[in-house]
C-alpha cells in the first residue's frame, strides 16, 4: 500500500512530515555519509537530554551511507528503505558520484524540536508547516519519508525514482521522498508544500 494519495487533486492520504533545511551541494566535499555521522550528540535547551543517534539524529549539513546500520535507517518501513537503496544503487551506477540520506525515521522528540525551530525562524505556524511539521503530523515519525542528498542525487531521485515507487512529494523539498506509486508508474505533481498536503488530508475517522 503506497503512502501518498496517487494525484494531488483527490489530496493526501497521510499527512506529511517536514524536512530539516538541507545542504546543498554538487555531490563533493563534506562529510560523505557512514554510520558514525549521526552519534554525535545535539543539545537541546532547557537541560533536555540530547538528540542522539537513537532519535534518528544526522548533523545538518552531514548525512548518512544508504547501507548504514543506524535507527534513522533501521526504523524505516521496510518497502521504502528498499526502496531508497535500489534505487541509491542506480544512481551511483548512472554516474552520480554519492548519495546519501539527511534525514530519515525520527523520533517525536526530535520531531518537535525541529518544529519549535521553525517556529521561531518562520514566526509564524502557517509559515513554518511550509516546512516542518508537528510530530504528530510528520512522516519522518512513522518511518514514511526520507531526505536525499546531495543536490545531483535529490534530481536523479526525482526524474528516476518513479521507477521504484518513490516520488518528490513537495515542489518546495527537492529531496524529500515517499513511497507514493507502485513501482514503474508515473508520479503524480508534487503539492506546493507540506502545509498544503496536510490542509487536503480527509479528516480521520471518528
Amino acid at each position: 500500500m503506497r503512502r501518498w494519495a496517487v494525484t494531488a487533486a483527490a489530496g493526501a492520504v497521510l499527512v506529511s512530515g517536514g524536512c530539516a533545511a538541507q545542504e546543498s551541494g554538487d555531490g563533493g566535499g563534506g562529510d560523505r555519509g557512514g554510520g558514525g555521522a549521526a552519534s554525535r550528540m545535539w543539545d537541546l535547551p532547557g537541560g533536555s537530554e540530547p538528540l542522539t543517534e537513537e532519535d534518528g539524529y544526522v548533523p545538518v549539513g552531514e548525512g548518512l551511507a544508504v547501507d548504514a546500520d543506524v535507527p534513522a535507517l533501521a526504523n524505516l518501513d521496510p518497502e521504502l528503505l528498499e526502496a531508497v537503496r535500489e534505487a541509491a544503487a542506480a544512481a551511483l551506477d548512472a554516474g552520480v558520484d554519492v548519495v546519501i540520506v539527511t534525514g530519515g525515521w525520527r523520533s517525536e522528540r526530535y520531531q518537535e524540536h525541529l518544529w519549535e525551530e521553525a517556529l521561531r525562524e518562520h514566526r509564524s505556524e502557517e509559515e513554518a508547516r511550509r516546512w516542518v511539521a508537528s510530530p504528530e503530523e510528520s512522516a519522518h515519525v512513522g518511518g514514511d519519508a526520507v531526505d536525499i542528498g546531495y543536490t545531483n542525487a535529490a534530481d536523479w531521485f526525482s526524474r528516476f525514482g518513479y521507477e521504484y515507487g518513490l516520488c518528490q512529494t513537495y515542489a518546495n523539498e527537492m529531496w524529500h521522498y515517499e513511497l507514493a506509486v507502485e513501482p514503474g508508474e508515473p508520479c503524480p505533481h508534487p503539492v506546493a508544500d507540506a502545509s498544503e498536503k496536510r490542509a487536503d488530508a480527509p479528516a480521520p475517522e471518528e
